[in-house]
């Protein structure tokens, strides 16, 4: 196989992995429910919670965790061999953004998808485990104070740089540019994919874990070419 060849599947399989619907289709075998038109409109595991229940919520984010981090194994295993030098590491944050770019817009939903909180803790697990382990143990700690996924979401997130420049530090390796790079572009995803959230954090409006949610007033039939009812 090229290597041009190579690095294009590995993209592509980046972003296949990434678009597995795991929250829709937990929400269409478990209750008949499409997602994207209950709750907050999202695919993701917050939003399998709500309308669904704890237990299939949980195996929908550990699947989500597993796209993110296969996409950037999968190319951690497949691009050494072609001896791409300094530019591995290009390819390899390419592939993990492939893959929250599937989680976000999936092909399988219409361009729809989930906020790729989970698609991205996955991902950098599987780049640098420790900024990943970091990046949780945020989250978890003010999820625990404050009862509000999307605040909860968003400090993670505003971390991640912050974490990833620090990761380069206690490893002694220096700078690498495409991790910190990647840092800035998922937290830059992960703030506009939860813009909404953040209009209500600040205007006071924002439900806690627990708490009733409307539907969407944006809620709207899945564009052509998402998953049909008999999906």
């Amino acid at each position: 196989m090229t290597a041009p060849l190579t690095l294009l599947l590995t993209l592509l399989a980046g972003y296949l992995l990434g678009s597995i619907p795991s929250g829709w289709l937990a929400g269409r075998w478990l209750k008949g429910l499409d997602l994207r038109l209950v709750g907050s409109g999202s695919t993701g595991a917050t939003n399998v919670l709500r309308e669904v229940g704890k237990g299939p919520a949980l195996v929908v984010f550990l699947v989500d965790v597993f796209k993110g981090a296969a996409a950037v194994l999968l190319a951690k295993t497949l691009l050494p061999p072609l001896d791409l030098g300094a530019a591995s590491d290009w390819w390899v944050v390419a592939s993990g953004l492939a893959a929250l770019a599937g989680h976000s817009w999936s092909i399988w939903l219409g361009w729809k998808g989930g906020k790729a909180v989970a698609t991205g803790l996955g991902m950098l697990l599987g780049l640098v485990s420790l900024v990943g382990l970091a990046c949780l143990g945020i989250f978890l700690t003010v999820l625990s104070l404050s009862r509000i996924v999307s605040l909860s979401s968003v400090v993670a997130a505003l971390s991640l740089p912050l974490l990833m420049l620090g990761s380069f530090t206690a490893e002694g390796s220096g700078l690498r540019p495409a991790y910190l790079l990647l840092a800035l572009l998922t937290t830059a995803l992960v703030l506009w994919r939860h813009r909404s959230n953040i209009k209500r954090l600040l205007a006071g409006t924002e439900p806690k874990l627990g708490s009733p949610r409307a539907t969407p007033s944006d809620a709207r039939e899945p564009r052509p070419g998402a998953l049909s009812d008999q999906s």
